[in-house]
């Protein structure tokens, strides 16, 4: 499963009712620098990257720092909406006023209402021949096209815009053009 980010798109709202709402954004077609090192590595996700999973109606589950132990909602349990755009994959999630109770959920909301905790990073997988690798004087830039959405984290350090959690292994799969038909991936396991 892939991961990336974007900071400051994490709103949150105490309903009459005593239900939490959160409100979240991850933007299109905004780059990033993965990795700054010898050779610079670069991601952007097009356009309604995510606009398959949304439509499809899958299970999507909101979480902890991408903890399937830690969720918060999830499509199936109907406490998450998201919407797909040409701007961003945006989403509402709803907490019952019961999961206030629960530590975890306690600790999540203590930490985003002292600033610690803000960014967005969805969980995603790309299937063969959803991204376009481009070699160019200042690195490698991966678009990805399309991607399956499986859960979506509230992150203290998301990949999107300012840091990158987890090292990512790529290795470009280049044509005689320059350009890259995909990547190999380690265990087909990258994080952002």
């Amino acid at each position: 499963m892939l991961w990336g980010g974007s900071k400051g798109g994490l709103e949150v709202r105490t309903s009459a009712d005593g239900s939490t709402v959160l409100r979240g954004r991850f933007p299109y077609a905004n780059p990033t620098v993965l990795s700054d090192g010898r050779e610079r590595r670069m991601e952007v996700f097009e356009a309604r990257a995510f606009g398959a999973s949304v439509a499809d109606g899958a299970d999507v589950h909101l979480l902890v720092h991408h903890d399937m132990n830690k969720p918060l909602a999830s499509r199936g349990a109907g406490s998450l909406v998201l919407e797909d755009s040409d701007d961003a994959l945006t989403f509402e999630a709803t907490l019952a006023p019961e999961m206030r109770s629960v530590g975890y959920v306690q600790d999540f909301l203590g930490t985003l209402a002292s600033g610690l905790v803000g960014g967005i990073s969805p969980g995603f997988r790309v299937p063969q021949g959803g991204d376009v690798v481009r070699r160019s004087g200042g690195g490698v830039m991966r678009s990805v096209r399309t991607a399956t959405l499986i859960e979506i984290s509230a992150v203290t350090k998301p990949a999107y815009p300012s840091a990158q959690i987890e090292a990512r292994n790529w290795v470009p799969d280049l044509q005689p053009d320059g350009l890259g038909t995909g990547y190999q991936r380690t265990l087909s396991r990258w994080r952002a």
